[in-house]
């Protein structure tokens, strides 16, 4: 069945070129009302005069569909809840939000100032998170709600000379991983998506012939399934050049190194143990990491007493 989005209401940051542009358009011809956000700043955040938001809004309607553009900053609380409001007085709901604002300054981290790292928190994260908690109570009003988070291998895997970026990336994962435990019983389903595409960011990244392959309309059927009816909860879905996959943060089985003056030495002698991969699951909650230990322990303990009276009989 075609994922429709017919009567939905969508936000979209940064979405004036790349995977924003690519997003905001496909949302639009599968019937959503498309509020196209993008500042318009260069690669590395500095403002400059852009009309690329009113350019998506102009391929939109010439398409038939609905849309209009915000020129509000992620960074500013005060433009956010602006940018909502209007959407709300001409729509009136929002099931939609794809926080896919942002911009680079790398920089190996002994070169890196800390207002270049702050920068980058403050629009990938902290900007999610304005965007995020502007529309939360409007979503659980309606019962319905999909946000998408923007996340990086850089925060997955890490990459040299982004530990800002990667740092603000990962972030969100654990931003998504909460939001998605609050927002279950209200219907709001929260992922992320970790996009390769050849945008402004990675152009240099990448060989000419990798980056024909990486268009950012080969990302955009990812975001759609994540905005979907049916769309998941809680998860990380890597996408790049037409592949998709999901990404976890899992639990190893693990040891028992009980405490002690010689607790460490112990983990270090089954630190391959400690480390093996075999049987690692994906926790639910956080919860279930504190659940997974303490009954380690107890069991660890039950064997050893049951050993000492076995020694002593």
């Amino acid at each position: 069945m075609p994922l429709r989005l017919d009567g939905q209401v969508a936000i979209v940051t940064g979405a004036g070129r790349g995977l924003g542009r690519s997003h905001a358009l496909e949302l639009a011809r599968r019937g959503a009302r498309v509020v196209v956000n993008d500042l318009g700043v260069s690669r590395d955040g500095v403002a400059t005069a852009s009309s690329a938001a009113e350019r998506v809004v102009e391929e939109i309607r010439e398409m038939g569909g609905e849309a209009i553009a915000s020129a509000a900053s992620v960074t500013d609380t005060g433009d956010v809840q602006r940018m909502v409001d209007d959407a709300m007085e001409r729509w009136g709901r929002i099931d939609i939000l794809v926080n896919n604002a942002g911009f680079l300054r790398d920089r190996s981290f002994s070169k890196m100032s800390l207002e270049d790292f702050e920068a980058i928190v403050d629009v990938h994260l902290m900007g999610a998170v304005r965007c995020t908690k502007a529309v939360w109570e409007i979503m659980k009003g309606q019962h319905y709600g999909r946000v998408v988070m923007t996340t990086s291998s850089s925060g997955l895997f890490g990459n040299f000379g982004q530990a800002n970026y990667g740092a603000a990336k990962m972030g969100l994962v654990g931003l998504m991983q909460t939001l998605a435990i609050e927002g279950q019983k209200y219907g709001i389903r929260v992922n992320c998506l970790a996009p390769s595409a050849a945008t402004r960011m990675t152009e240099e990244l990448f060989p000419e012939e990798e980056l024909a392959l990486l268009t950012p309309e080969s990302v955009t059927p990812g975001l759609i399934y994540l905005v979907s009816a049916n769309a998941p909860t809680k998860t990380v879905l890597c996408a790049g050049a037409g592949a998709f996959s999901c990404s976890n943060v899992t639990l190893t089985e693990g040891i028992y190194a009980g405490d002690g003056p010689q607790a460490a030495e112990r983990i270090a002698s089954k630190a391959s143990h400690l480390m093996d991969r075999e049987g690692e699951i994906v926790p639910l909650t956080g919860f279930d990491q504190s659940k997974r230990e303490i009954l380690r322990s107890r069991t660890a303990r039950q064997q050893l007493t049951a050993q000492q009276l076995t020694a002593e009989s």
